[in-house]
């Protein structure tokens, strides 16, 4: 194989017509593969099962889980989260239902809605509204600031995180910026940690609007792939330091520890805005699932018991991206500059940079083929990849064997869709 970058046309053609071929195969296999999602796989969820089988409902304080009340939480539960949160008080805590996703919603609602203590007015009565997504991103956050109708405005991710020039000039400037869509550690996509400068920055930055939020989402807090436990600055400590405690509205979530879809979310937030919080929270639920907080807090018992769990989770998911990124190697480094991609250290993504113009089309040959992948642009606001080059690879659904199949798949079409672009200059 040769660097499609130095071939003739002759060549490119040549090896377009043989690639096809390949392809052609794949395609009479009839496959149905998803790569899609971070989804966890059976060997992962069936983990967790054991927590199936606690019943010690009643919590430290005689309080029976199974009744109604305790909106904020079983205070062993705010406590576990708190320690997961890296936070000082289980005061600063709320434990709710299943989804971190719901609970940030609720958060972006509640600011639309009525607004913080710091606000103005609600952010609805604004004139204009803006929020900061650093790209690429997760799909899912940018679905939920287009839902309430905010602008989205795009700052480049780096491996230290979002570029914090580009952050301070905007935030600085523009009192319609009401906050900006973080995950600090392992990002989705790309699986970056952000730097402690970075934290900082984003902690003590001056900002026009004096309820600007950041939204802490600390999804990979424990989902390490190594020998090595990546951390980050605390933004609680560094926005106390600072003097703006009420800017970060924190958020985690089992998930992915036990099971996505009945696991515990929690907010961690100054007292002031848990206060709040609670009080706007009132009139739409007595309590969250206590049951499961209680069966979660007793199963994992706290953070080290979590990163004892989490060990068993690396042992099924490293093997499966340390193959995903061989194949990239074997396949696609030869071909020579078309395609790069990142090495996470944890989290559930890999992101694969292509050839400018070239993702949709990668994307739409895999899907035609039976694998599945996340549509090209969902990792930027309103789906649109300006360059048309970044595609999130989500490696923990499929057997290692399924795995093998998609990767290889993949690394044909990306081919497939450089060497069309490159015969239509």
């Amino acid at each position: 194989m040769k660097d499609y970058l130095s071939m003739s046309k002759e060549q490119l053609h040549s090896e377009l017509h043989n690639l096809t071929q390949q392809y052609q195969e794949y395609k009479a296999m009839n496959l149905n593969l998803d790569m899609s999602r971070g989804k966890p796989c059976t060997e992962q969820l069936n983990l967790s099962n054991e927590l199936l089988n606690i019943h010690q409902y009643i919590g430290e304080n005689g309080f029976d889980s199974r009744n109604y009340g305790m909106l904020a939480g079983m205070p062993e539960a705010r406590r576990f989260f708190a320690e997961l949160l890296g936070l000082s008080s289980m005061d600063e805590v709320i434990v709710a239902g299943n989804s971190s996703l719901s609970m940030m919603y609720y958060l972006i609602d509640l600011g639309w809605r009525m607004g913080y203590p710091d606000s103005p007015k609600p952010w609805r009565l604004e004139e204009n509204i803006k929020f900061l997504c650093p790209v690429p991103g997760y799909d899912r956050h940018f679905a939920i600031t287009e839902y309430f109708g905010f602008e989205m405005i795009s700052v480049p991710m780096t491996p230290q995180g979002p570029d914090m020039d580009c952050v301070e000039r905007l935030v600085r400037e523009d009192a319609s910026i009401k906050g900006i869509w973080c995950i600090p550690l392992y990002s989705n996509p790309d699986g970056y940690c952000y730097s402690e400068e970075t934290v900082q920055r984003l902690a003590s930055m001056t900002t026009a609007a004096p309820d600007f939020k950041i939204i802490w989402d600390d999804a990979y807090c424990v989902h390490h792939l190594t020998d090595t436990i990546y951390t980050t600055l605390n933004i609680m400590d560094e926005c106390k330091k600072a003097g703006f405690e009420n800017r970060p509205l924190m958020l985690c979530s089992t998930s992915k520890i036990t099971f996505p879809g009945a696991g515990v979310a929690a907010i961690g937030a100054s007292k002031t805005n848990i206060d709040y919080i609670l009080k706007q929270m009132a009139p739409m639920a007595i309590s969250f699932d206590k049951m499961n907080q209680m069966r979660h807090v007793h199963y994992l018992k706290n953070k080290e018991g979590v990163l004892a769990h989490m060990k068993k989770h690396r042992a099924i998911l490293a093997p499966k991206f340390d193959l995903v990124k061989q194949i990239f190697t074997q396949r696609l480094t030869p071909c020579g500059e078309i395609a790069h991609w990142t090495d996470p250290k944890g989290g559930y993504f890999i992101s694969l940079y292509l050839m400018k113009g070239c993702a949709k089309r990668t994307v739409a040959l895999c899907k035609e083929a039976g694998v599945v992948l996340t549509n090209a642009g969902s990792a930027y606001p309103y789906g649109i990849d300006p360059e048309d080059h970044h595609i999130r690879i989500a490696p923990s659904l499929p057997t290692p064997q399924e795995l093998e199949v998609a990767s290889n798949l993949l690394c044909i079409c990306v081919q497939i869709a450089t060497l069309e672009q490159l015969l239509r200059k």
